[in-house]
Parts: C-alpha cells; structure tokens; sequence
C-alpha cells in the first residue's frame, strides 16, 4: 500500500513488481484450473488401472494448508 502512495523512483517500481506478481499469480491459478480440467478428462478416458497416478497428481495440486496465525501483543484480560 505505501508503495502505491509513495511517489519515489523506487516505490512506482516496488508497485510495479506487485502488481507483475499479482497478475502471474492469476495467470498460475487459470493455468492451475485449466490443468484439472483436462486431468479430469484424461481420468474419464482411461481405465482404473491409472487411478493412482491421477489421484497423486491431483493432491499435489491442492495448495499447502495455511497455518492460523497467532496474534502477537498485549490482551487485557478479560472480565
């Protein structure tokens, strides 16, 4: 956000650079779709003998669980 407010040389190519990785981001996740899509296809085409392959491909694309985050600093207590 500050790169964005901020209007040094720097900052509008940090901005850049944000919005450049944003975008592969996007790209990533379509190509991502699109690669289950015909995954899925090639499943219905052959034999069960195949299964395994599928499914091992299949969970390495799902995304990496995200961990909660613990919340640092001072709580009052409560009461």
């Amino acid at each position: 956000m500050l790169s964005s407010v901020l209007n040094s040389p720097r900052a509008i190519q940090v901005n850049i650079a944000i919005m450049r990785a944003f975008v592969k981001m996007r790209e990533s996740a379509m190509a991502h779709k699109d690669l289950l899509v015909q995954l899925n296809a090639m499943e219905k085409k052959y034999d069960s003998q195949f299964q395994v392959v599928f499914t091992a491909i299949k969970k390495l694309m799902e995304p990496l669980p995200v961990k909660p985050k613990k919340r640092i600093g001072f709580r009052a207590p409560q009461g």
